[in-house]
């Protein structure tokens, strides 16, 4: 069993409120937030570690907020239906899972009802749940340490903002062997009695998102359901059918050739490991696995180290200095044509790749991978300025993905316009300078442009096929 010490220690850990623990707590508790999972969580593996040295219960706290930036009801939807199956896992690790709605949902409020020897949080680089957890921080009278839940290698040992996938690659691989292993999965042993028990609301999905104040103009998803069995099921399936092709396949957007899993990973109803270990572990080309834990390990690590790092992640001004220069440098160039944001959202362009690409998010709260880097240069191409273009696709990404608001989201924008992590592309053309262009006939000579069209026009007209995604 781990000491204190150790798990202070522990390479996932940062102490924000130092401290012995309160000698006279009553518990452990564990704010719940971005690692909504029972299984593979370092978080909730290190709460209960830390209960069961100091002989206490856990109470996993989940306090839902209904106006957490950006989000609506197409992701608190998502979010909901895998609630039910977090408490189900997390009572099976013998921790209480104790759910607090708006408007009981505050964290200090409730540990000053169940008086903890210790809170432990799970770690979130983007800019509001920080700040949460940096006021949670100065408000808790008791030790507060939070877990990177959701990397394989801990954020902090990459300290300063990594310039591409080439400086972050080697210091991830070098580190890898020491991160890269199943985890323990502890189980609580000291339980709660059922007349200390605090209060849970009752987790009944419709009348929860009912009760929430929440932004309704964006609808719920039929295409994915949320939680972490759905998120296992849709695992399973593609280790079993996509994996074998995925270097291939991936970037063809006609072909169901990628994992659709990025929605499990953003809520954090999937955990990195479970899905890297499986890929791993599966017997299928080596090639395979290798492109895939790439960017499931290197590019999603260095996108999260991007917005860790980089305070302007969601603005052209995080980008590199080269890229905003030779932007600014063709800002008078006549585009081609111009569309509103209004425009946009609608699909209404004269390209018909590009308008299937926005219909399938606006539909399914997903866009295929490659689609989202051509989506996004077609704005900076289609918009009056490169900052314009930046607002735009920031917007209608988090308003319609089911994993917006989320790392990967804004680097791959910053990519596409900015060309974050990217280098300069020589000869400078017209509206992108040296940033690196993407046209309709180099799309089709890549992929099946008529048949993913003609996918998603079937789409959109509630025609559903098999294998959809």
């Amino acid at each position: 069993m781990a000491s204190l010490e150790q798990l202070q220690s522990d390479p996932r850990v940062v102490i924000r409120r130092s401290g012995a623990p309160d000698a006279e707590g009553r518990c452990v508790v564990y704010w719940m937030q971005r690692a909504q999972r029972g299984q593979d969580n370092p978080a909730l593996d290190v709460a209960i570690h830390a209960a069961n040295e100091l002989q206490l219960p856990v109470a996993v706290f989940f306090g839902l907020h209904p106006k957490y930036p950006n989000a609506n009801l197409r992701h608190y939807n998502f979010l909901v239906e895998g609630l039910a199956e977090t408490k189900r896992r997390v009572e099976e690790r013998g921790a209480a899972f104790l759910f607090r709605p708006f408007p009981n949902h505050d964290l200090i409020r409730f540990c000053r009802e169940v008086k903890p020897a210790l809170v432990i949080g799970d770690e979130n680089p983007m800019r509001e749940p920080e700040g949460w957890r940096q006021s949670a921080s100065q408000k808790l009278e008791t030790p507060f340490w939070t877990v990177d839940a959701d990397v394989i290698v801990p954020t902090k040992f990459f300290p300063k903002e990594e310039y591409a996938a080439r400086t972050i690659r080697p210091k991830l691989h070098k580190l890898l062997p020491a991160f890269f292993e199943p985890l323990d999965n502890p189980k609580a042993r000291f339980k709660w009695k059922d007349a200390e028990l605090p209060a849970s609301q009752p987790i009944d999905e419709a009348q929860i998102l009912a009760d929430l104040p929440l932004d309704r103009t964006t609808p719920a998803v039929r295409h994915f359901k949320g939680g972490t069995s759905a998120g296992l099921a849709s695992l399973r399936k593609f280790v079993a059918e996509g994996l074998r092709t995925y270097d291939t396949a991936r970037n063809l957007p006609h072909l169901p050739g990628t994992s659709a899993l990025s929605a499990y990973l953003h809520f954090g109803q999937l955990g990195p490991h479970t899905i890297a270990l499986a890929i791993r572990e599966a017997d299928v080309p080596q090639n395979a696995k290798d492109v895939y834990l790439e960017e499931m390990i290197v590019r999603r690590e260095l996108a999260i180290n991007y917005v860790a790092r980089n305070p302007q992640y969601d603005k052209l001004a995080g980008c590199h200095e080269w890229a905003r220069k030779t932007l600014a440098e063709h800002v008078n160039d006549p585009r081609p044509h111009l569309y509103t944001e209004a425009q946009f959202e609608a699909a209404e362009t004269h390209d018909d790749l590009w308008n299937a690409a926005q219909k399938e998010m606006v539909i399914t709260g997903r866009m295929h991978g490659y689609l989202r880097m051509y989506w996004a240069k077609k704005i900076l191409e289609w918009t009056r300025t490169p900052d314009e273009a930046f607002d735009i696709a920031v917007r209608l990404n988090d308003r319609y993905e089911l994993d917006g608001r989320d790392p990967n989201g804004y680097t791959g924008i910053a990519w596409a316009i900015g060309a974050k992590h990217d280098r300069p592309w020589a000869p400078a053309r017209p509206i992108f300078g040296m940033i690196r262009y993407m046209a309709y006939n180099g799309c089709a000579r890549k992929f099946d442009v008529k048949a993913y069209v003609r996918r998603i026009e079937m789409l959109a007209r509630g025609i559903e096929q098999e294998s959809l995604f």
